[in-house]
């Protein structure tokens, strides 16, 4: 039989067994060899044994999340966000002298304005009753007929646009430019009409996988019977043993990979092992953070937050040491106005409350980031906007051990952690770069535009920024295209970001 090693602990000391029961002999051998039946020690550190659930953050917040029971490891999630609020054009659309035209959208746009509904054309001014004058400031509004069978976008007419005469009864449309946003209105009915399109919502889930945690104790009846000098009794193996399942279940719900495959079990055949997807790759929005925090970055990382389609009710951010270290150390004296305060909060947590103008960001540092490497990283997080999948809810079990004389007492449990909505906002500090399917912004608080940026970097303005355009104003978002002069020289074109922020 193969000797089995100690594996060294968080301080590198060997003491830890995997896979061990709990008898007098391997208890002493993790002691550093003291004679079984002399267990004896000097002194012991009581605070060693305690269970603190500040160390698992994440598990305690899952807890409180909504709890959905399932009935399969398998969950259709539905990262649902609140409707869209706009579309945008995909080409120019040429001034017509007809009554109606086709609206270039975005595939992805088509289908958002129904006929009979009305869209304000966002930057193009309208006219007034006479269809001459131009109403400064007053923007251009359409109203949908129908669909382009070709094309599937829609057809518009404007309701405040220009006349060929002031006698006509409609209006032409003037030129929209490319990247225009249309904010959707309400729809506007004729007289006797009681029949609209309804608005078809289908979500695309993405599959969750809930994964089924275990912990095992084996406790020796002669273990248990011995007369031990120190405070090693069964509860207290108990507590470090539930203290260490809920630490690594943790790290799991963090940065576990989802995943699915078949092991072959004696006696029971093939059956399915599920391990579920953690949240640091759920999150899609990423800001790739620089340098210094400062209170302008905490304030435009709040307005990011709440001023979204998706708005939550409150924002916890779950820290790194070097991330919170960095937040306490910001120089306030040039903001006399924004607050900072101890407070415990909803779950029962002491946090660091960061008033803004925007919402409050409750400040609270989360252990496990340190162990996964992201100490200068954390997630801005929506407490109401989680959900905790269970197909298996948490149970102990107490059974003799088959030819033993020993008692095996464990835990199961059986979930899933996911995020709800697009609010939440994932941090990071160690320039891992982004996640390919998520929203990925930097921030940039200089006057003179990036030198040679990436074609995917998308700059969140904390101040004008002319070096980029005499149009780049504070609170904007805009990339930066490459392309080659007529000098054949490499250049970098400014554009204002009009995508989507959100889902």
């Amino acid at each position: 039989m193969s000797e089995i090693k100690a594996t060294a602990g968080t301080s590198g000391n060997p003491t830890q067994y995997p896979g061990q029961p709990a008898t007098v002999s391997s208890a002493a051998e993790a002691t550093g060899g003291l004679d079984a039946g002399n267990f004896i020690e000097s002194d012991i550190d009581d605070e060693l044994f305690s269970f603190n659930s500040d160390d698992t953050p994440l598990m305690n917040l899952m807890l409180k999340a909504k709890r959905v029971k399932v009935n399969s490891p398998e969950v259709d999630h539905f990262m649902i966000d609140e409707p869209r609020s706009f579309v945008t054009l995909a080409n120019t659309m040429n001034q017509t002298s007809s009554m109606q035209g086709v609206l270039p959208l975005r595939s992805s746009d088509q289908a958002l304005p129904r006929p009979y509904s009305t869209l304000l054309v966002k930057g193009v001014d309208g006219y007034s009753a006479d269809g001459v004058t131009k109403t400064a400031g007053k923007e251009l509004m359409l109203f949908v007929t129908g669909y382009d069978p070709t094309t599937n976008n829609p057809v518009v007419r404007a309701v405040n646009g220009p006349k060929s005469s002031a006698a006509d009864e409609f209006c032409t449309i003037p030129e929209i430019p490319s990247g225009t946003e249309c904010v959707i209105l309400a729809n506007s009915l004729y007289e006797t009409q009681k029949e609209v399109d309804p608005d078809l919502i289908v979500p695309r889930p993405s599959k969750v996988y809930l994964q089924k945690r275990g912990m095992n104790q084996v406790v020796s009846d002669y273990f248990e019977s011995q007369r031990k000098r120190i405070p090693f009794s069964k509860a207290i193996i108990a507590e470090q043993a539930i203290a260490n399942f809920k630490v690594r279940g943790n790290r799991t719900l963090w940065a576990g990979r989802a995943g699915k495959f078949k092991v072959n079990v004696p006696r029971m055949g093939m059956q399915y092992v599920y391990c579920t997807e953690g949240l640091r790759w759920q999150f899609k929005r990423e800001l790739q953070h620089e340098g210094a925090w400062t209170v302008e970055r905490i304030i435009s990382l709040a307005k990011m937050f709440f001023t979204g389609e998706d708005v939550p009710k409150t924002a916890l951010l779950l820290a790194g040491k070097n991330l919170l270290e960095q937040i306490q150390c910001i120089d306030f004296s040039k903001h006399p106005e924004i607050q900072i305060s101890t407070k415990v909060n909803s779950i029962g947590w002491t946090v660091t409350n960061f008033h803004t103008v925007f919402g409050d960001i409750e400040i609270k540092r989360e252990p496990t980031l340190d162990r996964l490497g992201w100490s200068n990283s954390g997630a801005l997080i929506g407490e109401n906007r989680l959900v905790h999948y269970v197909y298996s809810s948490e149970h102990s079990f107490s059974d003799r051990v088959d030819g033993e004389e020993a008692t095996r007492n464990g835990i199961l449990i059986w979930d899933a952690l996911a995020l709800k909505g697009s609010c939440h906002i994932w941090i990071d500090g160690e320039g891992e770069g982004g996640m390919s399917d998520a929203f990925v912004f930097k921030i940039w608080e200089q006057s003179t535009a990036p030198v040679k940026p990436n074609p995917s970097d998308i700059y969140y303005l904390c101040c004008d920024c002319p070096g980029m355009s005499p149009q780049a104003r504070t609170g904007q978002m805009w990339y930066g295209e490459t392309s080659v002069g007529d000098d054949l020289k490499e250049k970098t074109v400014w554009k204002e970001y009009k995508g989507d922020v959100e889902l």
